[in-house]
This record gives C-alpha cells, structure tokens and sequence, in this order.
C-alpha cells in the first residue's frame, strides 16, 4: 500500500479561499479606520487654524491678510494647508475685516464638511462654502 504525505490541491484551495475571505474583511475595516483617521487630522489642523486666526487677529486688529498667511494662515504653503492636503483634505478660506472662517471636506463622509469660524464655532455642514466669514448654519 503506497501513502502519499502531504496535502491535496483541493485542501490547499479550500485554505487559500478562507484566507483570501479573511483578508478582504480585514481590508474593508482598516481602510475604515484610516479615513477616520484622517477626519481627525483634518479636524484638528483646522482647530490649529482657528488658534492661530486668534493670535493673528490680536496682532494686527483684523483678519485681513490671514487667509493669504503663508506662515501661520491658510495661505499656499502653509504648513497647516499642507497638512490637511496630506490628510486628503481641501482647505477653503474666508475672510473679512471681522470675520473668518474656514472649511475641509471630510473623507469618512465626503458630503459632510467640517467648518471653523472666528467666533470659535466647528461644526460639521452640508454646505461646503462658508457664507461671509461664518460657518453655515
């Protein structure tokens, strides 16, 4: 009688297909998590924003300018611009003499948008623009 050690090509199959099974649970969950993930990074970068839109208003008595500030504000090479970039946001800015506000699409729910505003306001919106310098109602 001649035994064969080893394993079939069907049992070898069956294992690949459960692992591959396994594997694609696992991907769905973790890709879950990373735009979650990044919805917190967006999220704080833009409070980091509205900090620094305090101190910029405390030094030069309007907002004038912030929205341009490529150091401290949302201007084009601004670390926090950047920052949000990375995260798989887009940053929109605006200002006037009294007001500012500022907004980032989210990537868990890209028609959910997440909005911060000179009077201290973040909360998240539908509405992507932010209407005269304050977050949408």
């Amino acid at each position: 009688m001649n035994k064969s050690k080893g394993f079939t090509i069907i049992e070898l199959i069956v294992v690949i297909a459960i692992i591959a099974v396994l594997a694609s649970i696992v991907l769905v969950n973790v890709t879950g998590y990373i735009n979650k993930g990044k919805d917190a990074a967006i999220k704080g970068n833009l409070a980091s924003l509205l900090t620094n839109s305090t101190v910029f208003f405390d030094t030069n008595a309007t907002y004038t300018g912030f929205s341009a500030n490529t150091t401290t504000g949302c201007g084009t090479g601004s670390p926090i611009r950047a920052a949000i970039t990375a995260a798989g946001g887009t940053l929109t800015c605006t200002e006037t003499a009294t007001l500012w506000c500022a907004s980032s699409p989210e990537k868990v729910s890209t028609s959910t948008y997440f909005c911060v505003d000179s009077s201290g306001k973040k909360s998240e919106s539908t509405t992507a623009i932010c209407a005269s310098g304050a977050c949408p109602s």
